[in-house]
């Protein structure tokens, strides 16, 4: 319940300020400098907050293992993609293919990349507290 619980938080955090990102990505910087410059411009804002989050879950939240720290990012990451997926079908008014497949070559990579780094990092901190 403690790794529940954890990846439930960490995914609150990042899918959070990811959203409020979004937002004024989507209103303020897209229509100056198009969607791929957008996103990666957000992207370095986004490691942050993945960083900041996942060191404060795995602080606050887990225990010291390894493993504890690596289900809850594979659990955050299986929430951020259906939370993308709602977003997508219901705000955006994509289907489920179009969410995942119709990105930027460029941006939908990093993006791809990062939930990668996300879902992976708790471990890295945990491994490297332990060091």
């Amino acid at each position: 319940m403690q790794i529940l619980h954890a990846a439930v938080f960490y995914f609150l955090l990042v899918f959070g300020a990811g959203f409020l990102l979004g937002i004024g990505r989507v209103l303020l910087v897209v229509p100056l400098l198009g969607e791929r410059v957008a996103e990666l411009l957000e992207m370095p804002l986004m490691l942050g907050v993945i960083v900041a989050a996942a060191r404060w879950v795995v602080r606050h939240k887990l225990d010291a293992r390894q493993f504890s720290a690596l289900c809850a990012g594979f659990i955050a990451l299986g929430f951020v993609l259906v939370a993308d997926l709602a977003v997508g079908i219901w705000l955006r008014g994509m289907s489920a293919a179009e969410v995942f497949l119709n990105r930027d070559p460029v941006s939908g990579a990093a993006y791809y990349a990062a939930l990668l780094f996300f879902a992976v990092i708790p471990t890295i901190i945990v491994r490297l507290r332990q060091t």
